[in-house]
């Protein structure tokens, strides 16, 4: 009997080291087709600057009833700053001025999504928008996307990039730009990195949130069921991005993030049809910034999708966007 014991023992404990290193190996897949991302936009928007704002292809006929010679930015320079605390990543942008007053005109940084860059109609049209009202504006290109330094060519969810954002801060500060007219404004997962920076940095005054995830562990579950991976693998993900990309990716993010802005200023603007970031995230971010006595707004654009509510209602957007930071910025 003792040795049948053993037998059944080594058999489980066999199963278990091969299995688990099934479950490791199938989660090193899943970190690597999840986390890739592209430099310099992925080859897309050709041509885009500040002052040539144009799109073609599906972009032109999502954009269609948006009027972009109205956003064009025509005198605007390169920057060049490093991420806060890593001296070693180079951030590259476009600053414009406000025509006027710039010294003392108040300011948003924007921030673009996943495996995008700042060329993207998302962040490019708010911020003619917000120029267009009197603002300067600076966009730039997270780590691992568009110019900037490329360190691991993955993203880490908004858990470095958020860095990137803090150093666009830092840069207006040295600039002479007080703090409390400095903003955020973040789509998907500039959204996220924007709402991170803003729970680490006291003095960010107001963040304008468009589709941002809540949870960063619910969040990639549900990306592996829209990719059609079992969701018992966000675990064996999460840990593979702490041993190949060295990111704690569960650790904080942002709804963290919004329990440390107690007294400040949030705008969530979400679609209500958003099928990649579902819109329970904005509610969840909501709940939880309302609870931590954080100033938000929250709008639900009915039949929206992804970071959509500003091609489908841009009027609306606008008026919006230039009045909640005219009141957060001064």
């Amino acid at each position: 009997m003792g040795r049948v014991l053993r037998i059944f023992l080594a058999l489980v404990i066999a199963a278990v080291v091969v299995g688990g290193g099934a479950y490791l190996a199938a989660g090193a897949v899943v970190y690597d087709q999840i986390s890739k991302v592209t430099a310099h936009c992925g080859g897309r928007f050709a041509g885009v600057t500040p002052a040539n704002l144009a799109y073609d292809g599906d972009e032109a006929k999502l954009l269609s009833t948006v009027d972009l010679a109205a956003y064009r930015m025509p005198q605007y320079q390169e920057v060049a700053f490093p991420a806060r605390d890593e001296p070693a990543v180079t951030i590259r942008g476009w600053y414009v001025p406000a025509a006027s007053d710039a010294a003392t005109a108040p300011t948003v940084i924007l921030v673009h999504g996943r495996d995008s860059c700042r060329k993207d109609w998302n962040v490019m049209v708010p911020a003619g928008m917000l120029h267009r009202a009197g603002f300067s504006v600076l966009l730039l290109d997270q780590r691992n996307h568009g110019e900037s330094t490329v360190t691991t060519g993955r993203y880490a969810g908004g858990m470095r990039e958020y860095r990137d954002v803090l150093g666009a801060w830092d840069w207006l500060a040295q600039q002479g730009v007080a703090a409390s007219r400095i903003g955020l404004f973040g789509a998907s997962l500039g959204a996220a990195a924007t709402l991170i920076a803003a729970g680490q940095e006291p003095r960010i005054p107001a963040v304008w949130d468009d589709s941002s995830y809540a949870d960063t562990e619910t969040r990639i579950k549900e990306d592996l069921a829209q990719r059609g991976y079992p969701t018992i693998l966000s675990a064996a993900g999460g840990l593979m991005a702490q041993l190949i990309g060295g990111d704690d990716i569960y650790s904080t993010g942002p709804l963290t993030a919004v329990r440390n802005m107690g007294g400040r200023q949030l705008f969530i603007a979400h679609g209500e049809d958003d099928q990649t970031t579902l819109v329970h995230h904005a509610h969840d971010l909501a709940a939880a910034a309302k609870a931590a006595g954080v100033h938000v707004e929250t709008w639900i654009v009915p039949k929206a999708d992804h970071t959509r509510e500003l091609a489908m209602v841009p009027a609306e957007y606008e008026a919006r966007l230039v009045a909640f930071f005219r009141a957060a910025l001064h």
